[in-house]
């Protein structure tokens, strides 16, 4: 995609701009053939779904629409693929995080994405060398709203994952599994030292 910008025009602020789920839903092309082919894959092996930067359920219920559209045009083609495939959410908006009763019911799991949710969050860019310095992932309103994801994905029988750099940060990772937090995701380095924590 790197040969077509008129699909990536550029922004003035594109954390908070036109990507992810909502790049995907504008460019339907674009996201069935990666729907396409992630179907055709779980033919063969253990393959999990998992939607971008998710702003509330309306989002995810068109995402899952696509994707079950998808399924249906690859059955009447008669391609292979696994009869079932868990679909989950990132939360890193924290719209979604609000919002994570609505979402848990539509998702088999969700993914906390700790990098994202902080800085929209507590309004800090993270490579702003004047703002950087204030980005705090122990803010209290970032382990509340953590707290509460965690508790209301629990409440809907869903598992909690967490990645970012705050999963496996050693300072972090006794937090988030004394939050309830299920899974922890890292770089292949940080796993001994997380490990030895926990």
């Amino acid at each position: 995609m790197t040969g077509a910008p008129h699909l990536f025009p550029k922004e003035d602020n594109p954390f908070l701009g036109f990507r992810a789920i909502r790049f995907c839903l504008k460019h339907l092309d674009i996201f069935k053939t990666q729907l396409r082919a992630i179907l055709r894959a779980s033919a063969h092996g253990n393959v999990q779904i998992m939607f971008p930067m998710i702003s509330g359920v309306a989002e995810l219920r068109q995402a899952k629409a696509v994707l079950e559209a998808c399924r249906q045009e690859l059955k009447a083609e008669g391609v292979p693929m696994a009869d079932e495939m868990l679909v989950g959410s990132m939360i890193e908006i924290p719209s979604a995080a609000l919002t994570a009763d609505q979402l848990a019911p539509e998702c088999a799991f969700f993914s906390i994405g700790t990098n994202d949710l902080i800085q929209y969050l507590i309004a800090i860019d993270r490579v702003n060398d004047r703002t950087a310095h204030l980005y705090e992932p122990s803010h209290p309103a970032v382990l509340l709203m953590l707290s509460e994801v965690v508790e209301k994905a629990h409440a809907a029988g869903i598992k909690v994952s967490v990645c970012g750099e705050m999963a496996g940060d050693p300072l972090f990772v006794p937090l988030l599994v004394g939050l309830g937090v299920d899974e922890l995701s890292m770089t292949p380095p940080l796993l001994p030292a997380a490990k030895f924590l926990i």
